[in-house]
């Protein structure tokens, strides 16, 4: 008999994260009499900081004002890295900010080690074979480095424990959401799962697809919410497209409902209302794979997922005044290491209740076999009579 796969992964996370390092060639156009000091501070304005007292009142003060500071404390916060040893020029470090600079010179620039937030570190094994393995990731875990989480993601602890040869992520799972992620381990497993999970996001768009979602599919996604508020109708479709519009702290853009945005869909069944709690637990089945797609659609029609920090009715974020919206869009740091935690929500922020239960592949890999994955529900995400059945304590929602 072969020995069982180990049952959970995860390694605990170290104080600090290794850092960051950031390689760049010169340029022709770059190198006329330009120095180390000047090209950072040109093709990085968005890595220098903020800090503290000006960050906060001169956001307050004329927009003048404000940039005269922010190019005064970016410039300044190069000099202090060049300064520190931080940079290297073809290998040297170098520490005088009007070193000239070269056509051709090889830059690289160390990111002090920084102090990541508390992050889950356990993920449990739901399934694996050799081509595959399903995580079931918890809240508060991000999958990919990004932002604030460079080391404290999923992909870190499946290199560390699996070493060279680790499997990859094949799809995205928010930082809040819990649930089901699906890794492959080889690059045929790699190409088919990540084409799968584009195939039901290529159909909606196209609009070849049929009226019962899933029904076309390779891959079937079930996902279990709670929502604010008493969902009235017992199943609701809903296909209002999500768009990209420009926000604090999120570089790329934050995903929103809008009109002018790519096509989307998902299928939404009421399993319980509790009208004393004023909340509707409800599954939700996905055709397409937009971001956020699910704690959008179900803002857009009027119940944003209970304590989603971000998306409000309608399918957008919460208030924003826009005349700080180039001001903030920039991210700011703590320290040279660390990330400055933006002032408004942003997308990898926590507080909702999103699990993806089930994966079903029919013919994984071509192999056809059938694949169920199912992952355990937290207690607020069950029914009533679930949790009674197991006589598990009852969920207080705040």
């Amino acid at each position: 008999m072969s020995p069982q796969p180990p049952q959970q992964i995860g390694l605990p996370w170290p104080e600090l994260n290794d850092g960051l390092t950031y390689k760049d060639v010169v340029s022709s156009s770059d190198s006329e009499l330009t120095t180390v000091s000047d090209f950072y501070y040109t093709k990085y304005k968005s890595s220098a900081p903020l800090l503290g007292f000006y960050s906060s009142s001169l956001l307050l003060d004329s927009s003048s004002t404000f940039s005269f500071f922010n190019i005064f404390f970016s410039s300044f916060r190069w000099i202090q890295r060049i300064q520190n040893g931080q940079i290297q020029v073809d290998g040297e470090v170098v520490k005088d900010p009007n070193t000239l600079l070269r056509s051709g010179s090889k830059l690289v620039y160390h990111r002090l080690p920084w102090k990541e937030p508390d992050t889950p570190h356990l993920l449990d094994i739901l399934y694996q074979d050799d081509d595959l393995i399903a995580l079931n990731k918890p809240s508060g875990l991000q999958v990919l480095p990004g932002g604030l989480f460079q080391q404290r993601t999923v992909l870190t602890q499946l290199q560390w424990c699996f070493g060279e040869s680790h499997p990859v992520p094949v799809h995205r799972l928010g930082r809040g959401t819990s649930g089901i992620l699906l890794c492959a381990k080889t690059k045929l497993a790699k190409t088919k799962l990540s084409a799968y999970f584009a195939e039901g996001t290529s159909l909606v768009g196209s609009g070849n697809m049929g009226q019962e979602c899933g029904t076309v599919r390779k891959i079937s996604k079930i996902y279990r919410a709670l929502a604010s508020g008493i969902v009235e109708e017992d199943e609701v479709v809903i296909k209002q497209p999500i768009g990209v519009v420009r926000y604090p702290g999120v570089a790329k853009g934050l995903y929103v409902a809008s009109s002018e945005g790519k096509p989307s869909f998902s299928k939404v069944i009421v399993l319980e209302r509790d009208r004393q709690r004023d909340c509707t637990l409800v599954k939700v089945e996905i055709q397409s794979g937009r971001p956020h797609q699910i704690r959008i659609h179900l803002a857009f029609i009027g119940h944003p997922l209970v304590g989603d920090p971000l998306y409000v009715a309608g399918g957008q974020p919460k208030g924003v005044d826009p005349d700080l919206v180039d001001a903030a869009s920039t991210p700011s740091f703590a320290e040279d290491g660390g990330y400055r935690r933006p002032n408004q929500a942003v997308p990898g922020d926590c507080g909702y209740h999103l699990h993806a239960h089930e994966v079903e592949i029919p013919n994984l890999l071509n192999t056809r076999k059938v694949l169920k994955v199912v992952a355990p529900l937290p207690p607020i995400l069950q029914t009533s009579y679930l949790v009674e059945e197991k006589g598990l304590p009852s969920c207080k929602l705040s």
